[in-house]
């Protein structure tokens, strides 16, 4: 691994990146402190999608969950026609979801 200092990596930065692309892998010191190193790019491979952050719930969950209808309810509060308000948990008709505060889920009359 070569050693450069700041005022020769700047000079010479077309011939180092040449170098890095070869595979070399170069180490910018300030002094004798090293505070940057040049290494060849690799691109990564995408892992496959999966579930990603819910891999925990995959067997937790059961197959059929949603496969069966929502009811009328249910696809009302999806489609944000209904959220959560107040500190009594209550839902509340509301064209602007709001936070969810707890409790129970009721339906306002």
């Amino acid at each position: 691994m070569t050693v450069v200092t700041i005022h020769k990596a700047k000079t010479e930065l077309s011939k180092l990146l040449a170098r890095v692309e070869a595979g070399e892998e170069i180490v910018i010191a300030r002094g004798d402190e090293p505070i940057a190193k040049l290494v060849p790019f690799e691109l990564q491979k995408q892992p496959v999608r999966g579930y990603g952050r819910f891999a925990h719930l995959r067997d937790k969950l059961p197959t059929n969950l949603f496969l069966e209808p929502m009811s009328e309810d249910e696809l009302q509060a999806w489609e944000g026609k209904y959220s959560f308000s107040g500190d009594n948990g209550q839902l509340v008709f509301s064209s602007i979801p709001t936070h969810f505060s707890g409790g129970l889920l009721q339906i306002r009359d």
